[in-house]
């Protein structure tokens, strides 16, 4: 996620270099071409229309974008809320005292956090959770086939649970309390999934992009008349917020990809664990993640 502060200009030049590129060299062959060759002037309107149409095109995309990744971020927010909610119950609900089973369906919870953002990033859904899960467990987990480790996570909760009823220490209402709480992480980890698995139409971004260069050809045509020194540098310019406004759109359309503009699931994470270890009186509480870059994850 980006954060508030300086964005160094060689993360915006990086997005961008290649269209750059490939701009200043058309509008070269375009100058040249019509200086030496054959002098080909197209009215400036058309390119202005052309212009407006696409903006508004890249208005629309940057907005659906943005809704897939606002929608990523309330959904994790959900998750902060589930998870703080899981463990007050937990603790709230219990007849007896059961400390062991409480710190293990908590922690597990602070597992499957991790677990989580690793798998929805394409990394490994193993790592960093051995310190809240046992050996035996983890064991388990890591002898099934093709297993969906935060899927697996969440059974065992779900198992636990129902431990928790059987030996009475849950009520039934309050084991459907906490149930609900369960069914409504569940329900959190498939729209993020869904969000991971749903790719924004690839037609939609190669067919905008297609018509930007087709725009910044025809003002390139349109503006002949101008001097090299002038032309080249000035298409240079008004290309960089198409551009750059495009890389946006499909950078934040994706907010699972272990980019700068992913949302920050490992900080999250974070975030949850050091609330769980903090309602358990726990001594080994860490600190939040902090970013000495632009970004954090």
């Amino acid at each position: 996620m980006i954060l508030e502060k300086r964005i160094p200009i060689t993360y915006w030049f990086n997005t961008i270099k290649w269209d750059i590129i490939t701009v200043t060299i058309f509008s070269s062959v375009v100058y040249f071409s019509s200086e030496y060759l054959i002098n080909l002037n197209i009215p400036i309107s058309i390119g202005a229309f052309l212009g407006t149409a696409i903006a508004l095109l890249l208005s629309f995309k940057l907005s659906h974008s943005y809704d897939r990744w606002w929608e990523a971020r309330k959904i994790w927010g959900s998750i902060v809320n589930d998870s703080r909610t899981l463990v007050i119950q937990l603790k709230g609900f219990t007849i007896k005292d059961d400390k062991e089973l409480i710190n293990r369906i908590a922690y597990r919870q602070i597992a499957w956090c991790y677990s989580l953002s690793q798998n929805l990033r394409d990394e490994n859904a193993y790592e960093n959770i051995e310190k809240f899960i046992s050996i035996e467990e983890l064991e388990s987990i890591k002898n099934l086939n093709n297993v969906n480790v935060p899927l697996t996570l969440l059974n065992e909760q779900s198992q636990d649970l129902a431990t928790l009823h059987k030996e009475k220490l849950l009520n039934d209402y309050q084991q459907i309390q906490i149930d609900n709480t369960l069914v409504r992480i569940c329900s959190s980890m498939g729209k993020v999934e869904r969000i991971k698995n749903t790719p924004f139409p690839k037609t939609y971004r190669l067919t905008l992009h297609l018509f930007i260069y087709i725009f910044l050809i025809t003002l390139s045509f349109a503006l002949t008349e101008m001097p090299s020194l002038v032309e080249i540098p000035f298409m240079v310019f008004i290309s960089i917020p198409f551009f750059l406004i495009e890389k946006i759109a499909f950078n934040i359309q994706d907010p699972f990809e272990n980019r700068p503009t992913d949302t920050a699931m490992t900080s999250i994470s974070r975030i949850i664990e050091i609330n769980i270890k903090q309602q358990l009186n726990a001594e080994d509480i860490p600190d939040p993640i902090n970013s000495k870059k632009f970004y954090i994850l």
